[in-house]
């Protein structure tokens, strides 16, 4: 049987086998990594560059014919000195803390329980990650119909246990409820997640590490605190690191729950500026919303990973 690249090679054309074989490993390796460069130049950078351009201007995307002007830094300016701005920008860092500081206690407990091999453990793993396998399309509307007021099941439970009437109230509605039904379901959502990078730590300690603690006479209490909790801790920071990314440009399940509602009480910025973007059709006001959004999850971002860095090398 004929070997294929012996075939391909004689049906190459003598002059570029000829320029082929000429070429360097690392000109062949651009050969192949160029194209992908493009692509994400293309995909993300390009936008990017004409984000920053039109944050610039007064453009409108519904009226592509109006002259456009450059306003400078008149976008940034309203936008910084926007008391409306700020509100959605605390509700989301509300939201973002609450959901970051659950979901690493229970992720934590969570993997530390299941770490301590058992009966259905393996079973039980299963059926606590199902939840983070679901889209947050299915996720938004399966707890929509959970929260509703009639029939849900959630104020039923509340009901059972509180003995408030189930109709007396709305987890989706006015009284302050909304935000926390929010992060509850996010937490049941990514919860596993969080999970998972833990059990990867703990399972990552060696064991000799305890058992020489054993023979010190270390107990259980000082051996959590000194050895486990020091060496997963890089693995939670990079769990705090995706889900805090994440949850900052939280959107889609928002807007299946509440879509901002009731009022404002929901509105994270990431709604905000669809609504600046695509209702209102503020386009270069919206693109500056953009960039200080962007240079926001950057900065802070960097500033961490810095942090996470330190506690690797220690």
């Amino acid at each position: 049987m004929p070997n294929p690249l012996e075939a391909a090679a004689r049906a190459t054309p003598a002059p570029l086998a000829r320029r082929v074989r000429g070429l360097s490993d690392r000109a062949i390796a651009w050969i192949f990594v160029a194209p992908t460069i493009l692509l994400l130049l293309a995909i993300n950078i390009f936008p990017l560059i004409w984000t920053v351009r039109l944050s610039f201007t007064n453009y409108a995307a519904n009226r592509p014919n109006r002259e456009v002007e450059w306003v400078g830094l008149r976008n940034y300016s309203r936008i910084l000195t926007d008391d409306g701005i700020w509100a959605n920008m605390q509700t989301t860092a509300h939201f973002l803390v609450w959901t970051i500081l659950l979901q690493v206690v229970l992720g934590f407990t969570l993997a530390w329980l299941i770490n301590r091999k058992f009966r259905g453990n393996d079973l039980l793993t299963t059926l606590i990650v199902l939840p983070m396998m679901l889209s947050p399309a299915v996720v938004g509307n399966f707890w929509t119909f959970l929260y509703q007021p009639q029939i849900g099941l959630v104020n039923y439970a509340v009901e059972l246990v509180t003995g408030i009437p189930a109709s007396s109230f709305s987890m989706l509605g006015p009284g302050g409820l909304a935000k926390w039904s929010i992060i509850i379901v996010d937490t049941w959502m990514w919860t596993p997640f969080v999970m998972l990078i833990c059990l990867a730590g703990l399972r990552s300690i060696p064991d000799y590490i305890y058992e020489a603690a054993e023979v010190d006479r270390a107990s259980k209490w000082r051996q959590f605190w000194t050895i486990t909790v020091p060496m997963v801790l890089p693995f939670l920071m990079l769990a705090v690191l995706f889900r805090g990314i994440e949850n900052f440009k939280m959107f889609d399940m928002v807007v299946l729950l509440t879509g901002g509602g009731p009022g404002n009480e929901t509105l994270l910025a990431s709604i905000d500026l669809k609504r600046e973007a695509f209702e209102k059709w503020r386009t270069g006001y919206s693109s500056a919303y953009a960039i200080i959004l962007f240079v926001t999850v950057f900065g802070l971002a960097s500033i961490y990973v810095k942090a996470l860095n330190k506690v690797k090398e220690r």
